[in-house]
């Protein structure tokens, strides 16, 4: 392991291997299951943001089927970490190479491969993943089997009982150096082997032990149209939504453009404040600090402070998701209404949405922009300012406090 700067071990570069080539046809529907609606968004991105969200990872290389270049790059969307994807081949063993080749351009010391149709791992479970390569070199996550399991003859009639203490089932990331794990693929593919069921499958043929580590009940693995249902069963059994609601204002002074939403928009004044007074994402980051019960948006970053004069409110909203997944938690919705006379919002409503969509990492279906004015009424109808409120509906583990 290498060393820091201050003398302390560094963690190891990591990579995530999201295997997402399959066709998936017995989940059904029109799209493969991978890019299906789960919980309101694609299978995919909801498996991205797993390891995208997770500081240990490094980088993501997903491994796709040609044909699904764009539905990929709307799942990608946002997130930093994705590399462009490899095309998979004809087996998922052939795809795996795929990708672990285009990593090996600058090759990690680690690689999770994970199935992209388990959209429920949670951070523990990668922490668990990473903290088993350290000791072994190459782990699985895996469940004791808890069904009677027998052996049955090509009639379906039954000729032994297996002994399920010694069973297990087994899950994804399965996490391997990767030096070990491409070899080991290389060697397979170069004996015109293909056919194996997992990585680990193949670590074991080429002589590599593999331990276990405790895997999840809810690491569920999307392959029929039943598994959705029961995926989305679980998901809700181990969430709670939080709601948060954020307010702000400021006056107008001397300028020519108004920040709102993290877009420029031209106006004969400009907003007043510590930072780039963009009381839009003020609001927002308020609402989505105040679903995580944390203290309003002056406490984490004080007007006092002269680091944050001039800011870019954008970095504030960041901040506030940030902590949102370290919570592991997720945004269900953005809703906003700007108050103001002046200037207009309607033209810039699309491009204000998709701003703080890419700030925030979500769908732009997920954000509502309104506005609307007070009649002429108060200071907002004298033109003196502007004002937004903000709602945020946020998805959080139970565990949370």
């Amino acid at each position: 392991m290498a060393s820091s700067k201050n003398g302390e071990d560094s963690r190891m570069q990591t990579a995530a291997l999201i295997v997402a080539a399959g066709r998936g046809h017995r989940a059904g529907g029109s799209k493969p299951k991978q890019y299906r609606s789960f919980l309101g968004e694609p299978v995919l991105r909801r498996t991205l943001r797993i390891f995208d969200a997770e500081s240990s990872i490094d980088r993501i290389v997903s491994v796709i089927h040609p044909d699904d270049i764009e539905n990929y790059r709307s799942c990608a969307n946002g997130f930093e970490k994705c590399m462009p994807p490899v095309f998979g081949g004809k087996t998922r063993q052939r795809s795996v190479l795929a990708g672990l080749e285009a990593l090996e351009k600058s090759a990690p010391e680690v690689v999770l491969v994970h199935d992209a149709v388990r959209p429920l791992s949670s951070p523990s479970l990668v922490a668990r993943a990473l903290e088993a390569v350290k000791i072994s070199g190459a782990a699985i996550p895996v469940l004791p089997v808890n069904e009677t399991v027998k052996r049955t003859d090509s009639l379906g009639c039954v000729v032994a009982t297996l002994d399920r203490s010694s069973l297990r089932s087994v899950q994804t990331p399965q996490v391997f150096l990767f030096e070990k794990l491409i070899s080991a693929h290389r060697r397979a593919a170069n004996a015109g082997l293909e056919e194996f069921p997992d990585d680990a499958s193949i670590a074991e043929w080429a002589g590599i032990s593999v331990a276990t580590f405790p895997g999840e009940t809810g690491n569920i693995k999307l392959t029929t149209s039943d598994d959705f249902l029961i995926a989305e069963a679980v998901a809700g059994g181990l969430t709670e939504v939080r709601t948060g609601v954020g307010f702000d204002v400021h006056a107008f002074g001397p300028g020519d453009r108004v920040m709102l939403g993290g877009v420029s928009i031209p106006h004969t004044k400009s907003l007043i404040g510590h930072s780039d007074a963009d009381v839009l994402l003020h609001a927002l980051t308020d609402a989505v600090l105040g679903a995580l019960g944390e203290a309003d948006i002056g406490a984490h970053f004080p007007p006092s402070d002269i680091k944050w004069r001039g800011a870019s409110s954008d970095r504030f909203l960041v901040h506030a998701i940030n902590l949102m997944n370290q919570r592991n938690g997720q945004i269900a919705h953005l809703d906003s209404t700007v108050l103001c006379e002046h200037p207009k919002v309607a033209p810039h409503r699309d491009t204000i949405r998709a701003r703080i969509a890419a700030i925030a990492k979500i769908d732009i279906g997920r954000v509502s922009v309104k506005a609307t004015t007070t009649e002429g009424l108060g200071f907002i109808g004298r033109g003196e300012g502007i004002a937004a409120m903000a709602t945020a509906t946020l998805r959080l583990p139970r565990s949370t406090e």
